[in-house]
C-alpha cells in the first residue's frame, strides 16, 4: 500500500507526540507511525519529572539550569542546546499546563517542584527544587495530555507499524517503509518530512529499565545508510532499578529524602559526593553503588544490589507522591516502602548518543555540518548533544517536548516550501524490506534468534557496562562480529506474516547488533573517563585530547567495521559559556 502525507512522525512517545502536534499546527498533513498504541509508549515510564527554572518553591534561573546541563554532562554538552534547553523548557511547561497537565501544587495553587540529582542553585552550591511532578506518573501524564491533543489536531496515527527502511536518495530523506503488524503487508510512506523520535536501544543490555519495543531500530536504519551516529559511548545506568529486574525506581524517591545505603546500613553516598550526597548526577550514584558491591558491602542473598531507605518518611510522602514505585515495590518484590529497605541495582536507562542533529532537529550526515534534507530527529534518538557524556534527571523528559516541538515546526515549515520528492516504484521502494523478511522467514540457517539476543545482552552488560576497559571492550567488539555473522543464518520457525511477534524480534536483533557495535567501537576508541563513560584503563578526563564528539560510521565497503570521525564540541551558548572544570560535588 501506499500513503502520502506532508509531514511524517515516527514515534508516538513524548519526542514525537509533541513533534506531531506542532507540525500540525504547521497546516501541513501528518501522520505518526508507532509499534504501538500511543500511551504505551515507554515514556510513560518517567516517574520522576519534568526540569525547569520556574522557581515556585525556592529562587532559580536558567542560568542556572544551563550550568547544571554542561557540568552534569561533563562539558561534553553543546552549551548552545543547552542554552536554548534551559529557556525554552519554562514556557514548554506552563504550556503543558494550560493544555490541562495535571501537574502536582503547592499549597499556593503553583506547580508543585521538588529536588532531582545533579540540579542545584547559584552555580553549585546546594540542591534546588527544579523538577515539577505529576506524583510520580509524570511521563504518563504527559503522553496523555498530548495524545488527546494530537487527536484535537487531527493527526492520522499508524498503530503497530514497525518501519523497515528509510528512502534516502541524493542527500534527500523521500519518506519510509513500514510493516503492519496485523495484515503482515509493507506500506511505503511518501513525505516531504520524517521526524524520528522512536526512542533508544536499552535493550542491548541484560538489566535494563527499557520496555521490549526500545530496540534502536531507527538508529541502525540511519547507520546503515553510510550516516553517522553520535556519541553512541555514552550510556547512562539510572542508580536505582528494582533488584534482578531493572524496573525504574525514580530519582523522585531520593529528591524526596530517601537514602541509600549498604549492608551496615550506612549512607555511603556520604563518602562519594560530600555537598549533595544521594542527590550527585546517576552517572556517579551508579558507580558509587558499584564500587560498593565490588568492595563487598552489598545485600540481598548475592550481595548484589544495596538498599534505599524511605522508612523515615511519613507514609503520607510515600503513598501520596511515591504511589507507583510503592505499588511496584509491593507487587514485585513483597516489599512495603513504608517499613521494609528496598534493594535496588543500577539498569541501563537512556542513550546519551543517537542520530546527530542541529538545534531544529535536522539530521546531519557528517561532523562538518552536512544534513540529510528532509529528515528531523529528537527525543533519545536524537543527539543534540543537550546531554553530552551524562544526561540529568528531569532532562529527558524536558528535551521530548522543547527538541520535538523545535523538530515539529522546522519539519512544517520545511514542508509548506517544497514539492513532494520523487519517489521509487514501489517494488523498488520495498526490496530492502522483502528481502529482510523472505531472509528470515524461508532461510535455511539454523540460528535461533533468542540465544544469540541473549548472548548479546549479557555480555553487552559484563563488557560494556558501567566500569569499562580496553581488553573486555575488545572482546565484544570480537563477540558482535561474530553474533552478527551468526545472525545472517536465523530462520524463524514461524513463516506466518500476521502477528508474527518471532518475525518482528529477529528483526529487531539485527538492529540491536549494529547499535551494540556503534557503541562498543566508540567506547573502545575513547580512551579517557567522562560521564557515564569510565574505563579502568583511562581513569582522568581528558580535554586536551577527547573534549570532542565521536561520530560512528558504518564501513558500506567491509562487513563489521565502524569508521570514527568527530565533531567540535560547542563550547559556548547564545549568552553563556561555562570553562570545563573539575567536576566535584
Amino acid at each position: 500500500m501506499h500513503h502520502r502525507y506532508d509531514v511524517l512522525v515516527v514515534g508516538a512517545g513524548g519526542a514525537g507526540l509533541m513533534a506531531a502536534l506542532y507540525a500540525a499546527k504547521g497546516n501541513v498533513s501528518v501522520a505518526c507511525i508507532s509499534k504501538l498504541y500511543p500511551t504505551r509508549s515507554h515514556t510513560g515510564a518517567a516517574q520522576g519529572g519534568i526540569g525547569a527554572a520556574l522557581g515556585n518553591v525556592q529562587e532559580d534561573h536558567w542560568e542556572w539550569h544551563m550550568f547544571d546541563t554542561v557540568k552534569g554532562g561533563d562539558y561534553l554538552t553543546d552549551q548552545d542546546a543547552a542554552e536554548v534547553f534551559a529557556k525554552d523548557i519554562i514556557d514548554a511547561v506552563y504550556e503543558l499546563e494550560h493544555m490541562g497537565l495535571p501537574f502536582s501544587r503547592t499549597p499556593e495553587g503553583k506547580i508543585a517542584q521538588r529536588k532531582f540529582g545533579g540540579h542545584t542553585r547559584d552555580f553549585g552550591k546546594a540542591a534546588v527544587e527544579r523538577s515539577c511532578y505529576a506524583k510520580d506518573r509524570t511521563g504518563h501524564m504527559i503522553l496523555q495530555t498530548l495524545y488527546q491533543q494530537n487527536v484535537k489536531a487531527g493527526t492520522t496515527f499508524f498503530n503497530e507499524f514497525h518501519v523497515t527502511d528509510l528512502l534516502i536518495e541524493d542527500g534527500r530523506c523521500q519518506g519510509l517503509v513500514a510493516y503492519e503488524l496485523s495484515t503482515g503487508e509493507l506500506h511505503t510512506f511518501h513525505a516531504k518530512a520524517v521526524i524520528l523520535a522512536a526512542g533508544g536501544y536499552g535493550r542491548v543490555f541484560k538489566i535494563t529499565s527499557n520496555a521490549l519495543t526500545l530496540t534502536g531500530d531507527l538508529m541502525s536504519i540511519y547507520y546503515r545508510k553510510g550516516l553517522p551516529l553520535e556519541d553512541m559511548e555514552f550510556y547512562q545506568f539510572h542508580p536505582t532499578g528494582l533488584a534482578k529486574l531493572g524496573i525504574l525506581v525514580t530519582e523522585g524517591i531520593r529528591g524526596e529524602g530517601g537514602i541509600l545505603r549498604n549492608d551496615s546500613g550506612e549512607r555511603f553516598m556520604e563518602r562519594y559526593a560530600p555537598t549533595i550526597k544521594d542527590l550527585a548526577p546517576r552517572d556517579i550514584v551508579s558507580r558509587s553503588i558499584i564500587t560498593e558491591i565490588r568492595e563487598g558491602r552489598g545485600v540481598g542473598r548475592d550481595k548484589d544490589a544495596v538498599n534505599i531507605d524511605l522508612t523515615h518518611l511519613p507514609r503520607e510522602v510515600i503513598e501520596g507522591k511515591l504511589a507507583e514505585i510503592t505499588d511496584l515495590a509491593r507487587t514485585y518484590l513483597g516489599m512495603d516502602p513504608v517499613k521494609d529497605l528496598v534493594p535496588i541495582q543500577p539498569t541501563a536507562h537512556y542513550a546519551m548518543g543517537g542520530i546527530p542533529t542541529n538545534l531544529d532537529g535536522l539530521c546531519l550526515s557528517d561532523g562538518s555540518g552536512g544534513t540529510v534534507e528532509g529528515l528531523y530527529a529528537a527525543g533519545e534518538q536524537a543527539c543534540v548533544s543537550l546531554h553530552g557524556a551524562n544526561r540529568l534527571g528531569t532532562n529527558s523528559l524536558g528535551d521530548l517536548v522543547v527538541f520535538g516541538r523545535r523538530a515539529g515546526i522546522a519539519a512544517a515549515k520545511y514542508a509548506r516550501q517544497v514539492e513532494y520528492p520523487d519517489i521509487p516504484e514501489t517494488e523498488d521502494a520495498q526490496r530492502e524490506s522483502v528481502d529482510l523478511f523472505e531472509r528470515l522467514r524461508n532461510g535455511s540457517g539454523k540460528e535461533n534468534a533468542a540465544a544469540i539476543r541473549k548472548e548479546l545482552q549479557e555480555s553487552m552488560m559484563n563488557n560494556v557496562g558501567i566500569f569499562r576497559n580496553g581488553k573486555d571492550m575488545a572482546a565484544q567488539v570480537d563477540i558482535i562480529k561474530e553474533l552478527k555473522a551468526r545472525y545472517q543464518g536465523v530462520t524463524v520457525s514461524d513463516p506466518s506474516r500476521r502477528y508474527n511477534s518471532e518475525l518482528i524480534e529477529a528483526m529487531e536483533l539485527g538492529f540491536m547488533l549494529d547499535c551494540a557495535e556503534a557503541m562498543t567501537a566508540s567506547a573502545l576508541n575513547r580512551t579517557e573517563s567522562r560521564g557515564a563513560h569510565d574505563r579502568e584503563d583511562f581513569t582522568e578526563r581528558n580535554d586536551a585530547e577527547w573534549l570532542k564528539h565521536t561520530m560512528a560510521y558504518k564501513n558500506l565497503n567491509k562487513a563489521d567495521d565502524v569508521i570514527i570521525g568527530y565533531k567540535p564540541v560547542a563550547l559556548k551558548g547564545f549568552t553563556r559559556a561555562f570553562e570545563p572544570k573539575p567536576r566535584v560535588y
